[in-house]
């Protein structure tokens, strides 16, 4: 998981950063810390590293007596089509620096910039936390913004809370005859990855690697589950969801060619509120969109208003970002493409892609 601790950046105003090789520690750091994410715990870092190869580091900032004051986890990606990057944390939309103090904060990124420069790596993401200022770093907004807010009391409220016209395609969709179920078996697995690559294939855009979402599911525990909707017994539309200090979070969710007709993605997400509400959470997360995108719009649909999204990139002299925006001009060939490909061709080559995006 970490090299051998030595000492990243030596001791100044009292903090120095090394590798975190103590997994209670980092688990304890974490738990204690009110800013942490699900994308900051050990459980994200080490099932993603399980699944996809990718190496999972963790900084630390220590005082002068030892004690964890910050933390940076950290995936080593690499993808001979992406280049590769330290990102913070992959394959997230959250994550980056944990730190309370701005020089803690300045600690860890000096630290993994220099981590950067010693492993020949040309950038470093991070997805969250204060944007560092020092050399090499660049903000990055105006790209994705976050939607969140508080559910309503019962089942009954959260239908109201939703506006007029996004009120009545979900009043459609409870009225479709559609069932939904949710569990972390083999079945609810399988159907969930069915649906999620039939969905993201439909969109031009290669699936991530199956042992992604088990990995997750098995390093969460309870603190995860797949929701599905099925119409006549067959699933279309299921969503896999995190579950973190009463916030439920629809990470990765789609629907078939069939659910749009249906209203199944509809029905998929007011079920979650519910199920949510059901397991004690006061809060949907409804993830991050890409302003002026489809999604961008549908969640604003349902009420939510959107909240900008600042990440931090540092570079290397000389380099450029990676690009992995599947909506960038230089793919637009390989994303028309890709959405005539045959499913189980997209699905067996898709991972072997979509695992380098990180």
């Amino acid at each position: 998981m970490s090299a051998p601790v030595q000492n990243l950046v030596p001791a100044a105003a009292a903090v120095r950063v090394a590798p975190l090789a103590d997994p209670a520690v980092w688990d304890g750091f974490v738990a204690a810390h009110p800013d942490a994410t699900p994308f900051h715990s050990r459980a994200w870092c080490e099932a993603v590293s399980r699944a996809t190869g990718h190496g999972c580091h963790a900084l630390a900032a220590l005082d002068t007596a030892g004690a964890v004051v910050g933390l940076l986890p950290l995936h080593h990606v690499r993808s001979p089509l992406f280049g590769q990057a330290l990102v913070a944390s992959g394959f997230a939309v959250g994550g980056g620096i944990l730190a309370d103090d701005p020089a803690v904060a300045d600690a860890l990124a000096e630290a993994v910039a220099a981590l950067a420069r010693t492993r020949g790596v040309p950038s470093v993401e991070l997805r969250g936390g204060q944007p560092p200022e020092g050399e090499g770093w660049h903000r990055e907004e105006a790209t994705y913004a976050g939607f969140a807010r508080d559910l309503a009391a019962d089942d009954d409220a959260e239908l109201l809370a939703i506006p007029r016209k996004q009120r009545a395609e979900v009043r459609k969709a409870l009225a479709g005859g559609l069932m939904v179920t949710t569990g972390r078996g083999v079945e609810e697995r399988r159907d969930h990855y069915r649906v999620y690559a039939e969905s993201v294939r439909n969109l031009g855009t290669p699936v991530f690697p199956k042992a992604l979402f088990d990995a997750v599911l098995d390093a969460f525990g309870a603190d995860a589950d797949i929701l599905t909707v099925r119409a006549g017994g067959q699933p279309v539309a299921s969503v896999l969801s995190l579950y973190w200090r009463g916030t439920v979070m629809p990470y990765w969710g789609g629907g078939t060619f069939a659910a749009r007709g249906l209203r199944a993605n509809e029905m998929m997400y007011y079920a979650l509120m519910g199920h949510a509400r059901s397991r004690g959470c006061t809060r949907f997360d409804f993830g991050r969109s890409k302003l002026g995108t489809g999604p961008f719009s549908y969640k604003k649909n349902w009420g939510f208003e959107p909240r900008p999204l600042v990440y931090a990139r540092w570079l290397a002299p000389g380099e450029t970002p990676r690009d992995t925006n599947p909506n960038s001009a230089r793919y637009r060939l390989q994303v028309d493409l890709w959405k005539r490909l045959p499913l189980w061709a997209a699905n067996r080559i898709g991972p072997l892609i979509a695992r380098g995006l990180g």
